[in-house]
Protein backbone atom coordinates (compact mmCIF):
# COMPACT_ATOMS: atom_id res chain seq x y z
CA UNK A 1 0.00 0.00 0.00
CA UNK A 2 1.30 3.21 -0.80
CA UNK A 3 0.41 6.78 0.53
CA UNK A 4 -2.08 9.02 -0.77
CA UNK A 5 -0.33 12.65 -1.91
CA UNK A 6 -2.23 15.70 -2.24
CA UNK A 7 -3.14 16.69 -6.09
CA UNK A 8 -3.74 20.31 -7.35
CA UNK A 9 -7.16 21.30 -7.07
CA UNK A 10 -9.79 22.53 -10.05
CA UNK A 11 -13.21 23.64 -10.17
CA UNK A 12 -15.45 22.85 -12.52
CA UNK A 13 -19.41 25.47 -13.22
CA UNK A 14 -21.98 23.76 -15.34
CA UNK A 15 -24.28 26.07 -16.36
CA UNK A 16 -26.77 23.77 -18.23
CA UNK A 17 -28.67 26.02 -20.64
CA UNK A 18 -28.49 25.93 -24.78
CA UNK A 19 -30.42 27.89 -26.92
CA UNK A 20 -31.35 24.95 -28.82
CA UNK A 21 -29.73 21.36 -27.97
CA UNK A 22 -27.45 19.73 -31.22
CA UNK A 23 -28.56 16.55 -32.17
CA UNK A 24 -25.06 15.16 -31.35
CA UNK A 25 -24.78 16.24 -27.70
CA UNK A 26 -24.88 14.34 -24.42
CA UNK A 27 -24.21 16.12 -22.01
CA UNK A 28 -26.44 17.59 -19.67
CA UNK A 29 -27.96 20.82 -21.33
CA UNK A 30 -31.45 21.84 -21.37
CA UNK A 31 -32.84 23.84 -24.18
CA UNK A 32 -34.13 27.54 -22.92
CA UNK A 33 -37.74 28.03 -24.63
CA UNK A 34 -37.47 31.47 -24.83
CA UNK A 35 -37.67 32.17 -20.99
CA UNK A 36 -36.07 34.37 -19.29
CA UNK A 37 -33.00 32.30 -17.67
CA UNK A 38 -33.07 31.73 -13.97
CA UNK A 39 -29.61 33.71 -13.71
CA UNK A 40 -29.36 35.32 -10.33
CA UNK A 41 -31.14 32.01 -8.83
CA UNK A 42 -28.76 29.66 -10.17
CA UNK A 43 -25.77 31.76 -9.63
CA UNK A 44 -27.28 31.75 -5.88
CA UNK A 45 -27.43 28.50 -6.00
CA UNK A 46 -23.56 27.59 -7.44
CA UNK A 47 -22.07 29.86 -4.43
CA UNK A 48 -24.31 27.86 -1.93
CA UNK A 49 -23.23 24.32 -3.23
CA UNK A 50 -19.28 25.83 -3.62
CA UNK A 51 -19.73 26.49 0.19
CA UNK A 52 -20.43 22.93 0.79
CA UNK A 53 -17.77 22.20 -1.20
CA UNK A 54 -15.50 24.30 0.20
CA UNK A 55 -14.54 22.83 3.58
CA UNK A 56 -11.14 22.86 5.27
CA UNK A 57 -11.25 19.39 5.06
CA UNK A 58 -11.72 19.04 1.38
CA UNK A 59 -9.63 22.01 0.72
CA UNK A 60 -6.53 20.93 2.86
CA UNK A 61 -4.91 24.20 2.14
CA UNK A 62 -4.98 24.27 -1.40
CA UNK A 63 -6.13 27.15 -3.89
CA UNK A 64 -7.34 26.59 -7.30
CA UNK A 65 -5.18 26.06 -10.24
CA UNK A 66 -8.13 26.44 -13.11
CA UNK A 67 -11.18 26.92 -13.44
CA UNK A 68 -13.97 26.25 -16.16
CA UNK A 69 -17.43 27.07 -17.30
CA UNK A 70 -19.13 24.17 -19.23
CA UNK A 71 -22.40 23.65 -20.74
CA UNK A 72 -25.04 24.06 -22.39
CA UNK A 73 -23.48 27.52 -23.15
CA UNK A 74 -21.96 29.30 -20.57
CA UNK A 75 -21.63 32.64 -22.13
CA UNK A 76 -25.92 32.85 -22.11
CA UNK A 77 -25.28 34.29 -18.76
CA UNK A 78 -24.02 37.84 -18.17
CA UNK A 79 -20.58 39.10 -17.99
CA UNK A 80 -21.96 40.47 -13.88
CA UNK A 81 -23.03 36.78 -13.45
CA UNK A 82 -19.83 35.21 -13.99
CA UNK A 83 -17.81 37.63 -12.14
CA UNK A 84 -19.98 36.83 -9.74
CA UNK A 85 -19.34 33.18 -9.34
CA UNK A 86 -15.88 34.21 -9.66
CA UNK A 87 -15.60 36.58 -6.61
CA UNK A 88 -17.06 33.97 -4.77
CA UNK A 89 -14.81 30.89 -5.58
CA UNK A 90 -11.90 33.39 -4.89
CA UNK A 91 -13.42 34.45 -1.41
CA UNK A 92 -14.45 30.98 -0.34
CA UNK A 93 -11.40 29.30 -1.52
CA UNK A 94 -8.71 31.40 -3.70
CA UNK A 95 -6.91 31.42 -6.59
CA UNK A 96 -3.06 30.26 -7.36
CA UNK A 97 -1.03 33.39 -8.75
CA UNK A 98 -1.35 31.84 -12.86
CA UNK A 99 -4.80 30.40 -12.26
CA UNK A 100 -6.29 29.72 -15.75
CA UNK A 101 -9.70 30.49 -15.80
CA UNK A 102 -11.94 28.91 -19.50
CA UNK A 103 -15.29 29.69 -20.62
CA UNK A 104 -16.56 28.10 -23.25
CA UNK A 105 -18.59 30.53 -25.68
CA UNK A 106 -21.03 30.06 -28.73
CA UNK A 107 -19.72 31.98 -32.08
CA UNK A 108 -22.97 33.76 -32.35
CA UNK A 109 -23.61 37.38 -32.52
CA UNK A 110 -25.48 37.68 -28.80
CA UNK A 111 -22.39 35.69 -26.87
CA UNK A 112 -19.80 38.12 -29.05
CA UNK A 113 -21.03 41.49 -27.67
CA UNK A 114 -20.43 39.77 -24.05
CA UNK A 115 -16.56 39.06 -24.69
CA UNK A 116 -15.11 42.44 -23.26
CA UNK A 117 -17.26 41.69 -20.31
CA UNK A 118 -16.04 38.33 -20.03
CA UNK A 119 -12.62 39.04 -20.19
CA UNK A 120 -12.86 41.98 -17.59
CA UNK A 121 -14.61 39.31 -15.22
CA UNK A 122 -11.43 37.81 -14.74
CA UNK A 123 -12.12 34.61 -17.47
CA UNK A 124 -8.84 34.81 -19.28
CA UNK A 125 -8.76 31.59 -21.79
CA UNK A 126 -11.77 31.34 -24.23
CA UNK A 127 -13.60 28.49 -26.06
CA UNK A 128 -15.08 28.47 -28.86
CA UNK A 129 -17.90 26.24 -30.12
CA UNK A 130 -16.83 26.35 -34.10
CA UNK A 131 -17.20 22.73 -34.91
CA UNK A 132 -17.01 23.43 -38.27
CA UNK A 133 -16.33 26.86 -40.92
CA UNK A 134 -18.61 25.24 -43.84
CA UNK A 135 -22.20 26.53 -43.43
CA UNK A 136 -23.79 23.38 -44.73
CA UNK A 137 -22.12 21.15 -42.07
CA UNK A 138 -22.69 23.29 -39.29
CA UNK A 139 -26.76 23.07 -40.76
CA UNK A 140 -26.42 19.65 -40.47
CA UNK A 141 -24.94 19.68 -36.93
CA UNK A 142 -27.83 21.87 -35.73
CA UNK A 143 -25.45 25.05 -34.71
CA UNK A 144 -27.21 28.20 -34.57
CA UNK A 145 -23.84 29.92 -36.39
CA UNK A 146 -22.91 30.29 -39.60
CA UNK A 147 -19.06 30.56 -40.63
CA UNK A 148 -19.21 34.36 -41.29
CA UNK A 149 -19.98 34.41 -37.08
CA UNK A 150 -17.12 31.93 -36.38
CA UNK A 151 -14.95 34.07 -38.12
CA UNK A 152 -16.10 37.33 -36.17
CA UNK A 153 -15.99 35.60 -33.15
CA UNK A 154 -12.45 34.93 -33.07
CA UNK A 155 -11.40 38.29 -34.04
CA UNK A 156 -14.25 39.97 -31.70
CA UNK A 157 -12.73 37.79 -28.68
CA UNK A 158 -8.98 38.95 -30.00
CA UNK A 159 -9.89 43.04 -29.66
CA UNK A 160 -11.49 41.83 -26.12
CA UNK A 161 -7.74 41.43 -24.92
CA UNK A 162 -8.06 37.36 -25.31
CA UNK A 163 -4.44 36.36 -25.87
CA UNK A 164 -5.54 32.35 -24.66
CA UNK A 165 -8.10 30.68 -27.25
CA UNK A 166 -9.50 27.42 -28.02
CA UNK A 167 -11.25 26.30 -31.15
CA UNK A 168 -13.60 22.97 -30.93
CA UNK A 169 -13.81 21.67 -34.41
CA UNK A 170 -15.08 18.30 -35.38
CA UNK A 171 -14.29 16.20 -38.38
CA UNK A 172 -16.05 13.30 -39.73
CA UNK A 173 -19.16 15.24 -39.96
CA UNK A 174 -22.41 14.02 -42.09
CA UNK A 175 -21.03 13.32 -45.61
CA UNK A 176 -18.19 15.32 -45.52
CA UNK A 177 -14.84 14.40 -47.45
CA UNK A 178 -11.25 14.69 -46.42
CA UNK A 179 -10.63 17.64 -48.73
CA UNK A 180 -13.80 19.51 -46.17
CA UNK A 181 -12.50 18.80 -43.38
CA UNK A 182 -8.66 19.36 -44.01
CA UNK A 183 -10.44 23.15 -45.20
CA UNK A 184 -11.83 23.44 -41.60
CA UNK A 185 -8.69 22.51 -40.24
CA UNK A 186 -6.56 24.92 -42.38
CA UNK A 187 -9.06 27.89 -41.43
CA UNK A 188 -8.79 26.92 -37.97
CA UNK A 189 -5.06 27.20 -37.93
CA UNK A 190 -5.26 30.29 -40.46
CA UNK A 191 -6.53 31.92 -37.08
CA UNK A 192 -3.81 31.62 -35.21
CA UNK A 193 -5.73 30.20 -31.76
CA UNK A 194 -3.47 28.94 -29.25
CA UNK A 195 -5.18 25.79 -28.79
CA UNK A 196 -7.32 23.35 -30.62
CA UNK A 197 -9.58 20.50 -29.77
CA UNK A 198 -10.30 18.80 -32.71
CA UNK A 199 -12.24 15.26 -32.73
CA UNK A 200 -14.25 13.12 -34.78
CA UNK A 201 -18.13 13.15 -34.50
CA UNK A 202 -19.05 10.27 -32.59
CA UNK A 203 -22.72 9.22 -32.24
CA UNK A 204 -23.86 8.64 -29.07
CA UNK A 205 -27.00 7.23 -26.73
CA UNK A 206 -29.67 9.19 -25.94
CA UNK A 207 -29.03 12.17 -28.82
CA UNK A 208 -30.97 13.19 -31.93
CA UNK A 209 -28.67 11.47 -34.02
CA UNK A 210 -28.09 7.98 -32.62
CA UNK A 211 -32.11 8.21 -32.84
CA UNK A 212 -31.93 8.79 -36.90
CA UNK A 213 -27.97 8.33 -37.43
CA UNK A 214 -26.86 10.60 -39.94
CA UNK A 215 -24.25 9.31 -43.16
CA UNK A 216 -20.87 9.42 -42.02
CA UNK A 217 -17.72 9.00 -43.52
CA UNK A 218 -16.23 5.53 -43.99
CA UNK A 219 -13.52 4.24 -41.45
CA UNK A 220 -11.12 4.48 -44.53
CA UNK A 221 -12.13 8.22 -45.11
CA UNK A 222 -11.97 9.08 -41.75
CA UNK A 223 -8.13 7.58 -41.21
CA UNK A 224 -7.17 9.50 -44.33
CA UNK A 225 -8.85 12.93 -42.29
CA UNK A 226 -6.53 11.44 -39.42
CA UNK A 227 -3.69 11.42 -41.29
CA UNK A 228 -3.52 14.23 -43.26
CA UNK A 229 -4.82 16.67 -39.74
CA UNK A 230 -2.42 15.49 -37.65
CA UNK A 231 0.52 16.23 -40.17
CA UNK A 232 -1.07 19.79 -41.33
CA UNK A 233 -1.38 20.79 -37.06
CA UNK A 234 2.15 19.64 -36.57
CA UNK A 235 3.60 21.38 -39.68
CA UNK A 236 1.80 24.64 -38.40
CA UNK A 237 3.00 24.13 -34.84
CA UNK A 238 0.75 22.84 -32.96
CA UNK A 239 1.64 19.67 -30.43
CA UNK A 240 -1.03 17.41 -30.22
CA UNK A 241 -0.41 16.31 -26.33
CA UNK A 242 -3.90 14.54 -26.04
CA UNK A 243 -5.90 12.16 -28.40
CA UNK A 244 -8.10 14.98 -29.36
CA UNK A 245 -5.79 17.99 -28.21
CA UNK A 246 -3.06 20.17 -29.99
CA UNK A 247 -1.63 23.26 -28.53
CA UNK A 248 1.24 25.61 -29.49
CA UNK A 249 4.43 25.44 -26.80
CA UNK A 250 3.23 26.39 -23.20
CA UNK A 251 -0.49 26.47 -24.16
CA UNK A 252 -1.83 23.46 -22.93
CA UNK A 253 -5.39 23.30 -21.43
CA UNK A 254 -4.22 23.79 -17.89
CA UNK A 255 -7.74 22.00 -15.90
CA UNK A 256 -7.83 19.36 -18.63
CA UNK A 257 -4.00 18.31 -17.85
CA UNK A 258 -5.22 18.12 -14.31
CA UNK A 259 -8.14 15.93 -15.01
CA UNK A 260 -5.91 13.33 -17.02
CA UNK A 261 -2.88 13.44 -14.26
CA UNK A 262 -6.16 12.58 -11.63
CA UNK A 263 -5.93 15.76 -9.98
CA UNK A 264 -8.73 16.99 -7.67
CA UNK A 265 -11.52 18.99 -8.82
CA UNK A 266 -15.05 20.47 -7.04
CA UNK A 267 -17.99 19.98 -9.68
CA UNK A 268 -21.13 22.61 -9.19
CA UNK A 269 -23.64 23.11 -10.56
CA UNK A 270 -26.64 20.74 -12.28
CA UNK A 271 -25.10 17.26 -13.02
CA UNK A 272 -21.82 18.42 -12.18
CA UNK A 273 -19.32 15.87 -10.89
CA UNK A 274 -16.20 16.13 -8.59
CA UNK A 275 -13.02 14.25 -7.47
CA UNK A 276 -11.31 14.59 -3.91
CA UNK A 277 -8.49 13.06 -2.24
CA UNK A 278 -9.02 12.58 1.74
CA UNK A 279 -5.61 12.32 3.06
CA UNK A 280 -6.41 11.72 6.23
CA UNK A 281 -9.12 8.58 5.16
CA UNK A 282 -6.57 7.74 2.86
CA UNK A 283 -9.54 7.00 0.32
CA UNK A 284 -10.69 8.75 -2.92
CA UNK A 285 -14.40 9.79 -3.22
CA UNK A 286 -16.24 10.66 -6.25
CA UNK A 287 -19.28 13.18 -6.35
CA UNK A 288 -22.24 14.19 -8.59
CA UNK A 289 -25.03 16.90 -8.34
CA UNK A 290 -28.54 16.64 -9.02
CA UNK A 291 -29.12 16.45 -12.65
CA UNK A 292 -32.15 18.52 -13.41
CA UNK A 293 -31.51 22.11 -13.43
CA UNK A 294 -35.06 22.96 -11.98
CA UNK A 295 -34.69 20.42 -9.41
CA UNK A 296 -30.70 21.98 -8.30
CA UNK A 297 -32.82 25.48 -7.85
CA UNK A 298 -35.24 23.90 -5.59
CA UNK A 299 -32.55 22.70 -3.47
CA UNK A 300 -31.80 26.41 -2.93
CA UNK A 301 -35.46 27.41 -1.87
CA UNK A 302 -35.64 23.99 0.31
CA UNK A 303 -31.96 24.40 2.37
CA UNK A 304 -31.09 20.88 0.71
CA UNK A 305 -28.29 19.43 -0.28
CA UNK A 306 -27.18 19.78 -4.14
CA UNK A 307 -25.17 16.47 -3.69
CA UNK A 308 -26.97 13.21 -5.87
CA UNK A 309 -24.15 10.78 -5.57
CA UNK A 310 -21.08 10.55 -3.08
CA UNK A 311 -19.56 7.42 -2.88
CA UNK A 312 -15.68 6.36 -1.94
CA UNK A 313 -14.26 4.58 -5.45
CA UNK A 314 -13.07 1.01 -4.26
CA UNK A 315 -8.94 0.25 -4.53
CA UNK A 316 -9.61 -2.15 -6.91
CA UNK A 317 -10.78 0.64 -9.05
CA UNK A 318 -8.23 2.61 -8.64
CA UNK A 319 -5.32 1.45 -11.22
CA UNK A 320 -8.31 2.00 -14.01
CA UNK A 321 -9.84 5.37 -13.06
CA UNK A 322 -6.02 6.17 -12.72
CA UNK A 323 -4.99 5.10 -16.27
CA UNK A 324 -8.19 5.77 -17.93
CA UNK A 325 -7.32 9.13 -17.93
CA UNK A 326 -3.71 9.36 -17.73
CA UNK A 327 -3.36 7.31 -20.97
CA UNK A 328 -4.95 9.56 -23.04
CA UNK A 329 -2.00 12.42 -22.69
CA UNK A 330 0.16 11.30 -25.65
CA UNK A 331 3.77 10.87 -23.44
CA UNK A 332 1.46 9.56 -20.25
CA UNK A 333 2.82 10.51 -16.91
CA UNK A 334 5.66 9.89 -14.43
CA UNK A 335 5.31 6.14 -13.33
CA UNK A 336 5.91 8.03 -9.81
CA UNK A 337 2.63 9.76 -10.07
CA UNK A 338 0.46 6.29 -9.95
CA UNK A 339 1.10 5.69 -6.28
CA UNK A 340 0.90 9.50 -4.83
CA UNK A 341 -2.41 10.01 -6.68
CA UNK A 342 -4.16 6.15 -6.09
CA UNK A 343 -2.64 5.16 -2.67
CA UNK A 344 -2.00 1.96 -4.41
CA UNK A 345 1.34 0.68 -5.13
CA UNK A 346 2.58 0.37 -8.94
CA UNK A 347 3.35 -3.02 -8.61
CA UNK A 348 0.20 -4.24 -8.92
CA UNK A 349 -0.61 -3.35 -12.53
CA UNK A 350 3.46 -4.85 -13.38
CA UNK A 351 2.19 -7.99 -14.57
CA UNK A 352 -0.84 -6.33 -16.74
CA UNK A 353 1.49 -3.70 -17.99
CA UNK A 354 4.26 -6.72 -18.74
CA UNK A 355 1.39 -8.14 -21.41
CA UNK A 356 0.39 -5.04 -22.50
CA UNK A 357 4.47 -4.18 -23.53
CA UNK A 358 5.06 -7.53 -25.16
CA UNK A 359 2.07 -6.60 -27.48
CA UNK A 360 3.54 -3.14 -28.43
CA UNK A 361 0.42 -1.23 -26.83
CA UNK A 362 2.66 0.23 -23.42
CA UNK A 363 6.18 1.42 -23.23
CA UNK A 364 8.39 -0.63 -20.74
CA UNK A 365 8.13 0.62 -17.07
CA UNK A 366 11.84 1.16 -17.47
CA UNK A 367 11.10 4.28 -19.01
CA UNK A 368 9.45 5.74 -16.03
CA UNK A 369 6.63 6.79 -17.48
CA UNK A 370 3.10 5.04 -18.08
CA UNK A 371 2.63 5.67 -21.46
CA UNK A 372 1.14 4.11 -24.71
CA UNK A 373 3.05 3.57 -27.82
CA UNK A 374 1.77 5.42 -31.40
CA UNK A 375 0.10 1.69 -31.93
CA UNK A 376 -1.53 1.82 -28.20
CA UNK A 377 -3.40 4.58 -28.63
CA UNK A 378 -5.88 3.35 -31.65
CA UNK A 379 -6.44 0.40 -29.33
CA UNK A 380 -7.00 2.66 -26.09
CA UNK A 381 -9.70 0.48 -24.88
CA UNK A 382 -8.15 -2.92 -25.88
CA UNK A 383 -5.80 -1.51 -23.31
CA UNK A 384 -7.99 -0.05 -20.42
CA UNK A 385 -9.60 -3.88 -20.61
CA UNK A 386 -6.56 -5.65 -19.11
CA UNK A 387 -7.50 -3.63 -15.87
Amino acid sequence: MSTLRLPPLSLYVHIPWCVRKCPYCDFNSHTNKGDELPESDYVDALLEDLADDASKEKLQGRQLVSIFFGGGTPSLFSAAAIARILQGAEQLIGFESAVEITLEANPGTVEQQKFKGFREAGINRLSIGIQSFNDAHLERLGRIHNGAEALSAIRIARQAGFDNINLDLMHGLPEQTPEQAIADLQQAIDLQPEHLSWYQLTIEPNTAFHNQPPLLPVENTLERIQTRGNKLLESAGFSAYEISAYARPQRQSQHNCNYWQFGDYLGIGAGAHGKITDIKQQQIIRTRKTRQPNNYLSRLAKDETYRAEHFVLDRAELPLEFLMNALRLKHGVASTLFPERTGVALKTIEAHWQVLETKGLVEPLATGRLSCTVLGHRFLDSILAEF
